[in-house]
């Protein structure tokens, strides 16, 4: 195989027993390094493991690994476990750190690991989980990071040099393989120099149909379309309803397809699967976290097969999966950042940007945004497209489990394992300062509420470790004997509430007696876990459990079919899978704790129950 000037750095780099970070724009070939890595550890008998941000990309790439390296990838990612003994073994980076801090002695077999997508190191609500990894990785794994941009990526080589006293190499491509050429929609007109666009009293709309035409009319299909929500993505593939992008004969194509992966994933009767067919058959999609996870599958097939030409979908598709198109179009520059919306950072426009050119097939990719002057400033749309993107910066807040797990090993020495990390490596004195008195904080609390007695973990204290994220409240009705007083039904009502976030405006439907009951108790608890993080100054707070779910939760673990508890709430079908997984993985965290064999007997029919039909993960992937 002939490899580009980078690829073939790295790869010498990786030959002489080097850790490696790689920078290169999106597209650009990163995977086949990751390759290497793998073929070189098959070689020579030794195990490799890949990380990936989602469980959606860690899905994909064992699908894609499976084609080259058959039975000796395997999957690890809290929904699925699959030949979890191969010498590769794929997981996401949760459950990479998990191991790191409980069981590292289960990683004496693996020589590399690989970090996909590491500047995810900067995202506010996981971040902390790679840099924790990274901090505790054992000294005998060499590490290979891929990142589409790290602008301050020697400061970052720095950090794992000085922790892990070993050299780290840095490899950057800065050229893309297929050039970006950019376009603007304003006021209705498409042009492709920023200076030319100036602020109007009277602005024309600009219209998605105009877009879409001058597109295709430049040869520009397929093409990707990011909006940042899920019902104006639905909205604007149905505004297209009157186009057809297919010929007859594509049209034949891409129904017998469509029709084949509806079989395949028992999506014939499935109303989402059936709605979306009328669009299929133009040639149009759309595709994001609240559709099914078998449809979505569905899509990105119809994507790669060159039969879909328009597909207006929500970021998540820029993230590692392989999708190029030859045009990408921003229906704006805005989106909500947890909590306020706010202009694009240049690193996430570039991440959904650099999916426009198909290598080895398109001689450059065009990229479109829509700019309104009177929403949008010309000198942020300047700065978001032509600016230098963000570097990459510690988001660490280290969770209970993880202090638990670190005091049981070091005792009261685990506050000198904080200068190890990278919000260590990049602070100023003050901020070192409150990051301690955070940690030392949180360890009050936990000594004050009984996880700690006489310098040991209690029963309570090894039943938190486990339970990542939700440490707190489950901790506390684990103690007072909630857990071994609830049937299946109230376990799995209590998982989803620990993990359920409701959308603004989201109603709660009367609950059952048991449901109401098991609520209160949550209440009155959390409002003394809420209380005490306040006076010891601890932030962010424990989450809240949320029972908006607890009617369907029911439903489906008596055995009703899912289309039938849809109706009985009003959250995305793709929004209800992913909380009953997370729920399934929650009871599997607490099965893992120090818990009598009636509770984990009770947890185990539980997960039973609910891991059948759309939302049993692995009967997806054995089927795809």
């Amino acid at each position: 195989m002939q490899y580009d000037r980078f690829q073939q750095e790295a790869i010498d780099y990786i030959n002489n027993g080097y850790s490696v970070i790689v920078s290169a724009p999106t597209g650009a070939g990163k995977t086949a390094i990751a390759e290497h890595v793998i073929e070189s550890c098959l070689q020579i008998g030794s195990n490799v493991i890949y990380t990936a941000p989602i469980k959606a990309l860690s899905n994909q790439k064992f699908r894609d690994f499976q084609v080259n390296y058959s039975d000796k990838i395997g999957i690890l990612t809290g929904d699925v476990s699959l030949n979890p003994d191969a010498p590769v073994l794929i997981m996401t980076t949760e459950i990479f750190r998990n191991k790191v801090l409980e069981e590292p002695d289960s990683l004496k077999k693996y020589s590399w690991i690989i970090f996909d997508e590491v500047h995810y190191i900067d995202n506010p609500e996981r971040g902390t989980v790679w840099e924790e990894s990274l901090m505790f990785l054992p000294g005998h794994m060499n590490i290979l990071c891929l990142s589409a941009t790290i602008p301050n990526i020697h400061e970052f080589a720095e950090w794992i040099e000085s922790i892990h006293k070993k050299k780290v190499r840095i490899v950057i491509e800065d050229k893309r393989p297929v050039p970006l050429h950019f376009f603007f929609q304003c006021h209705n007109k498409v042009v492709d120099n920023l200076n030319s666009i100036r602020k109007s009293h009277i602005h024309q709309p600009n219209k998605t149909n105009a877009l879409i035409k001058y597109v295709q009319s430049q040869n520009g299909l397929p093409c990707i379309y990011f909006v940042f929500g899920r019902k104006r993505a639905e909205y604007l593939a149905a505004e297209l309803y009157n186009y057809n992008f297919l010929d007859r004969i594509e049209q034949a194509q891409i129904l017998s397809l469509f029709e084949s992966l509806c079989e395949k994933f028992a999506l014939k009767n499935e109303r989402s699967a059936v709605s979306m067919r009328t669009l299929i058959e133009r040639g149009i999609a759309f595709h994001h976290a609240g559709m099914l996870p078998t449809l979505k599958e569905v899509i990105e097939r119809l994507f790669t097969s060159r039969l879909l030409k328009v597909i207006f979908t929500t970021e998540t598709f820029a993230l590692g999966i392989n999708m190029p198109s030859r045009s990408v179009i921003f229906d704006e520059l805005r989106k909500f950042y947890g909590d306020y919306t706010r202009n694009l950072k240049t690193r996430d426009f570039y991440q959904m940007a650099g999916r426009a050119g198909r290598r080895g097939i398109d001689a450059e990719g065009f990229v479109y945004s829509r700019v309104n002057p009177h929403m949008i400033k010309i000198d942020e749309v300047r700065r978001i497209i032509y600016g230098r993107p963000e570097s990459v910066n510690s988001q660490l807040n280290t969770s209970y489990a993880t202090i638990l797990n670190l005091y049981e090993k070091y005792g009261e020495d685990l506050f000198e394992v904080y200068p190890l990390s990278f919000h260590y490596f990049q602070s100023k004195p003050h901020q070192r300062k409150q990051a301690l008195k955070l940690m030392r904080s949180k360890l009050n609390l936990l000594s004050e509420a009984n996880f700690i007695k006489q310098e040991k973990l209690t029963q309570k204290g090894e039943f938190a470790k486990a339970v990542y994220g939700y440490e707190l409240i489950l901790s506390e009705l684990f103690e007072r004997g909630v857990f071994e007083g609830l049937d299946e039904v109230g376990l799995g009502t209590l998982a989803v509430a620990a993990v359920f976030e409701p959308r603004r405006n989201q109603h709660m439907t009367g609950l059952s007696k048991e449901a109401q009951e098991l609520k209160n108790i949550c209440d009155r608890l959390y409002d003394s876990v809420r209380h005490r993080e306040s006076r010891y100054g601890i932030y962010p707070l424990s989450k809240v459990p949320h029972f908006n779910l607890t009617k369907a939760t029911e439903g489906w673990i008596h055995g009703l079919k899912f289309s039938r508890i849809l109706q009985l709430t009003d959250t995305d079908e793709g929004e209800v899978i992913r909380y009953f997984r997370m729920a399934i993985q929650i009871l599997r965290e607490v099965k893992d704790a120090p818990i009598s064999s009636e509770l984990s007997q009770k947890i185990s029919k539980a997960i039973h129950l609910m891991n059948r039909d759309v939302i049993d993960a692995e009967k997806q992937l054995r089927e795809g």
